[in-house]
């Protein structure tokens, strides 16, 4: 149906041009794949954010797979091997998840010690469990869990975000009276993507 609005638009423009410019214009108009091209890359157009919110799921897939499987002390190192190409600071994204997690425990809960947070803010992530465990030999908790804990939830929180970006970017394509899988696959096609 919106193919055939978009074929009938088009030739209602064409002979407003062969009117305003006669015969002429006839041959100086784009050819029907030079419109098929054009149709193409607006529908592609339409599933661009969709698809890098698509790429943005997968990554952040694959590196909670990373920070589930490793050791605390590895993470940082798996997820740079795992992603060579990335210009990311894992190891600072790590810490800053475990100091703002402790600011969080200290300042808000109020369920843990000022010199908890303290350290952590002093010690790099690849030394952080080692350095508490010796600084806080009594600690009734695991730090090591809740550190993995606090990791985990930071990016089940990403992938949950990044889903959430994916459905409203699938639901205005479907209010535009377009099937996302048709979008996608000439997006996919437009892109010369297998």
């Amino acid at each position: 149906m919106a193919e055939q609005k978009t074929k009938r638009y088009l030739e209602m423009q064409l002979d407003e041009l062969k009117t305003e410019y006669g015969e002429e214009a006839d041959q100086s108009t784009t050819t029907s794949k030079d419109n098929k091209n054009e149709k193409n890359a607006k529908i592609a157009e339409i599933y661009e954010d969709c698809w890098e919110y698509e790429e943005d799921l997968a990554g952040f897939e694959a590196e909670l797979e990373i920070v589930k499987a490793n050791d605390l002390n590895e993470i940082a190192q798996a997820l740079i091997e795992a992603f060579p190409g990335e210009e990311r600071d894992y190891a600072q994204e790590l810490q800053t998840v475990v100091q703002n997690t402790w600011i969080n425990l200290v300042e808000v809960e109020q369920s843990h010690p000022q010199e908890q947070l303290d350290l952590i803010r002093s010690t790099s992530f690849c030394e952080l469990v080692d350095k508490f465990n010796t600084a806080f030999s009594d600690y009734k908790g695991d730090f090591k869990a809740e550190v993995r804990e606090a990791l985990i939830k930071r990016w089940e929180m990403l992938i949950s975000i990044k889903k959430a970006h994916i459905k409203e970017e699938l639901a205005e394509i479907k209010t535009m009276g377009l099937k996302p899988n048709y979008v996608k696959r000439i997006y996919k096609q437009y892109h010369n993507i297998d």
